[in-house]
């Protein structure tokens, strides 16, 4: 399941693979789980090639649980830190490092594995599983992802997320490395008039039809 920011993915992703009884994998959560990494180790976030000198030392560790996921670097749990505004403005940059890409890329696709997984984030359907049975982009309107963005944050507004959200679309889908995109066979799913309930009930719909 890939989209941009505020589009749902995460909520909609751990409620099927809940109801399916599979696996979740987010795979943002380990590129800001990096992010995270590089910012307490003051690494220079405007050089690429500082960035990609560094792309193998933190070690992850990503549970894949719906009901609980779970992300350590280093031994630490970093579930909340790496969801900071400063992690938030920084992670485009260092996830369009390819040396960064390489390495998660190839750690996601270790913990697919076999399959029996729900995966979100920006790439999937285009790189990181091509071969998956079910490919769904996630998309909204601009306003439905900012006002969402805001009342999972406190102290921004509506105004600034939308900003903020503009931005960094704008950086993913124009990297050169693995940018956001549709995959050609993927169903784009519009969320901005649906309840999370009825994404859920769309996508299991989807899951069942193609499975």
């Amino acid at each position: 399941m890939d989209g941009p920011s505020g589009s749902g993915k995460s909520s909609a992703s751990r409620g099927v693979a809940r109801a399916l009884g599979l696996r979740y994998l987010d795979t943002g959560a380990m590129y800001r789980a990096v992010t995270w990494w590089m910012l307490r180790h003051d690494a220079d976030l405007t050089d690429p090639a500082a960035i990609a000198a560094r792309a193998a030392d933190p070690v992850l560790a990503i549970g894949t649980d719906p009901d609980a996921p779970t992300v350590h670097v280093d031994g630490t749990d970093v579930a909340a830190p790496i969801r900071e505004a400063k992690v938030t403005a920084a992670v485009s940059a260092v996830s369009a490092v390819p040396e960064i890409r390489a390495r998660l890329v190839a750690e996601q696709r270790a913990v697919i594995g076999s399959g029996d997984i729900v995966v979100e984030g920006r790439d999937i359907g285009t790189v990181v599983a091509p071969a998956a049975q079910v490919k769904i982009y996630l998309t909204a309107s601009a306003e439905a992802r900012a006002l969402r963005r805001t009342a999972e944050l406190s102290g921004t507004t509506v105004e600034a997320q939308r900003a903020a959200m503009a931005t960094r679309d704008a950086l993913d889908s124009t990297r050169k490395a693995d940018p956001l995109a549709k995959a050609g066979d993927a169903v784009e799913l519009d969320t901005t008039a649906l309840t999370l309930d009825e994404v859920i009930a769309e996508v299991l719909r989807l899951v069942k039809e193609r499975t």
